[in-house]
């Protein structure tokens, strides 16, 4: 085992090269919902050494069936300061920005415009999610980004790939067409699933922001889909890709 006696299973696994580099990463993690939080708890046991977390939501009950993050005594409470609490428990010496806003304009260019080693979008929401997608591959940085996790039971269907290769999920054919329009075909990995979405699995709001329909989750695949893309981001900065 290594002196750092936490990390010593990982370093077992892969080696004191690879935890050299996974400890001085620096992985942005936007949105830390059903897929984000996830994402978020595996970059950090992995031992890199300093994560940029965003999210301006907070805890609501609907959350439960999904959220790493949600249960009844956190209801309330703001997504990100509760990450930022459980990353720190995990490991004590880790680096965190703690973002609580949504990304806009602007902001997100001066968020991307340090040194990031890797960036997780899991952005549920199409018009952020495709302007942090755009500025971060405009600032040269890495991504992987997660596509639609609602509305499916099967994880032997998800699946990584480039994004131009993702098919047979709505979100990824949306936001295909807008980076199309940007210029953008290709340059970043996905996690999607092609399995087919019912339509009663959709339901009409009202008064929610940036929403205008909720979609049916399960428990286990929105973390599926955020451990996916936390192996994309490891490994990537492991290998150098």
């Amino acid at each position: 085992m290594t002196a750092n006696e936490w990390t010593g299973r990982t370093e077992l696994l892969l080696g004191s090269a690879a935890m050299e580099k996974i400890s001085q990463a620096h992985v942005l993690i936007a949105g830390l919902g059903g897929v984000g939080a996830y994402a978020a708890e595996q970059i950090c046991r992995a031992g890199v050494g300093k994560m940029t977390i965003i999210d301006a939501d907070k805890v609501v009950a609907s959350n439960r069936n999904r959220q790493l993050l949600a249960l009844v005594s956190t209801e309330g409470q703001r997504k990100a300061q509760l990450m930022a609490i459980r990353l720190g428990d995990i490991n004590p010496d880790i680096e965190l920005v703690v973002l609580d806003e949504y990304l806009k304009d602007g902001r997100t260019e001066e968020i991307l415009s340090g040194k990031i080693d890797y960036v997780i979008d899991a952005i549920d929401t199409i018009s952020p999610k495709v302007f942090l997608i755009y500025h971060t591959l405009r600032h040269g940085h890495k991504l992987v980004s997660s596509m639609g996790a609602g509305g499916k039971t099967k994880p032997d269907l998800v699946s990584i790939s480039g994004v131009e290769n993702s098919h047979g999920c709505r979100l990824a054919y949306l936001i295909r067409k807008r980076l199309h329009r940007m210029g953008i075909r290709s340059g970043f990995d996905v996690v999607f699933s092609p399995e087919p979405v019912s339509k009663e699995s959709f339901l009409a709001v009202e008064n929610e922001q940036n929403k205008i329909t909720t979609i049916g989750t399960i428990s286990y695949m929105p973390a599926i889909f955020g451990c996916y893309c936390a192996s994309v981001a490891i490994r990537g900065i492991i290998e150098g890709i």
